[in-house]
């Protein structure tokens, strides 16, 4: 086992053992967590080896490093597409990307439906939530919450999309309990009209015990996992 190997196997364990305990915390089964790779700016060659850890699941957040690193990339995995996207990016993205999580704006929605439509493609989508009560943060992206229902219709009204459920960051400068608790009661709520939208992707690598407790499904982890080591790009 090659030292890199190693150190990634090491927190993988670790993360998962903090999954564990904040399933049991929660009441939950760790069955129903899904841990996404967070694998922007680190090279290929870690993906690679995260697939002999059992990891299935890689996110990025750039077009042009995700784009090239999946032709770089040999095993199979589910490739998420997690950062602020741009309408022009729509295409590219929706090419190689499995699910995407972050459809903030009608314009994006009308994009990725051209797109997919043009490959004949179920393109997945999350909707991201800007849960700062300070007001929209445009440099982190997300709907407002008033807005959420009506962007879940539109995107349920678009025949190449999937409506899978939601996203969110926890705030700058905010505890993530507090911004969580408000996220898990816009999801309620939003689930008594798109029951089939279970995902749920909240937390990270610092705040994935407050995102189990809330009712994350998806997580997504780069530093804990990936750790500090030189990046590419």
């Amino acid at each position: 086992m090659s030292n890199r190997l190693t150190e990634l196997k090491e927190n993988y364990e670790v993360i998962q053992e903090r999954i564990n305990k904040a399933c049991q915390k929660a009441g939950r089964q760790a069955s129903e967590i899904t841990l996404i790779a967070i694998t922007k700016t680190y090279p290929a060659i870690d993906i690679d080896l995260l697939q002999q850890l059992g990891i299935e699941n890689v996110g990025e957040n750039k077009d042009q490093e995700a784009s090239s690193k999946k032709l770089e990339v040999k095993e199979q995995f589910k490739w998420h597409f997690v950062g602020q996207l741009q309408s022009n990016k729509a295409k590219s993205v929706v090419n190689y990307a499995d699910l995407i999580h972050s459809v903030d704006r009608i314009s994006l929605v009308k994009e990725l439906q051209k797109s997919a439509a043009s490959i004949n493609k179920q393109q997945e989508v999350l909707i991201q939530v800007d849960l700062d009560q300070r007001g929209p943060d445009p440099s982190r992206g997300g709907i407002w919450p008033a807005e959420l229902l009506d962007l879940a219709g539109l995107i349920s009204q678009s025949s190449h999309l999937q409506l899978m459920g939601l996203m969110s960051v926890a705030p700058l400068g905010e505890e993530p309990g507090p911004a969580f608790e408000r996220l898990s009661l816009i999801r309620a709520d939003f689930l008594k009209f798109h029951p089939q939208a279970e995902i749920l992707s909240a937390g990270m690598s610092e705040d994935l015990e407050e995102a189990v407790f809330f009712g994350a499904t998806h997580l997504r982890i780069g530093s804990a996992l990936l750790g500090e080591r030189p990046k590419i790009g």
